[in-house]
């Protein structure tokens, strides 16, 4: 792991909590190459890994999994998720017969808190987890991960009012990146894209990006 010089020491997110801005953004350069250099020769998801490496690395960061639940939708996209909470050593085996899984696994590590590979899951599982933690009294987050092509799945909507109307403590995080399996059709994706377009939207994102930006750079220094 000598061309990993800060991936090498990250063996779970406890470590990931001591870096520094700066070193974060190493990190996720660090581990996009790793992937790719390990799915070259595996084969498995790789696009949708090197799209939520950033947002890994901020989850797990602002997380504290596996008490705090962090669940994914499909699962195809959990390749850094499972590099940084343990199994980075083993990640050449991704795929591969009794091997790392290409998907989460509860069996696998107490980080994968839902075995999933099928997509529109991840809001119901979520807040499955959600109704768990309050008929059981106990203290933790939850935050689900979606596409913005699995959030065109029924199951999802039906989960959403669910969720939405319980008003219980619980994040999703929609991950859009135009994109499913092939390019995304519908009135859902022309909605998000209108969404996306808007004004009000990118001044409220350009707003949150410079603040974050003056923030990252106090914390750097």
């Amino acid at each position: 792991m000598k061309n990993y010089p800060i991936l090498s020491e990250i063996n779970s997110p406890d470590d990931l909590k001591k870096l520094s801005v700066n070193e974060m953004l190493q990190l996720a350069k660090e581990a996009r190459e790793f992937i790719i250099g390990v799915v070259s020769k595996t084969g498995g998801h790789l696009a949708p890994s090197l799209g939520v490496v950033e947002l890994t690395i901020a989850l797990h960061y602002t997380y504290n999994s596996p008490t705090d639940k962090i669940v994914w939708d499909v699962g195809h996209q959990a390749y850094i998720h499972k590099i940084l909470t343990g199994r980075r050593d083993r990640f050449h085996t991704n795929r591969i017969y009794k091997g790392v899984s290409g998907f989460p696994r509860r069996d696998e590590s107490p980080h994968d808190k839902f075995g999933v590979g099928h997509a529109s899951t991840s809001i119901s599982a979520g807040y499955g987890l959600v109704c768990a933690r309050e008929a059981t009294g106990k203290d933790y987050k939850v935050v689900s991960i979606i596409g913005d092509g699995a959030l065109t799945g029924g199951l999802a909507f039906e989960a959403l009012n669910n969720a939405g109307s319980s008003k219980k403590d619980y994040t999703v995080v929609l991950n859009d990146n135009e994109m499913s399996i092939s390019p995304n059709v519908g009135a859902i994706s022309t909605y998000l894209t209108k969404v996306l377009v808007h004004p009000s939207y990118n001044k409220l994102r350009d707003d949150i990006w410079n603040l974050t930006g003056k923030l990252g750079h106090d914390l750097s220094t």
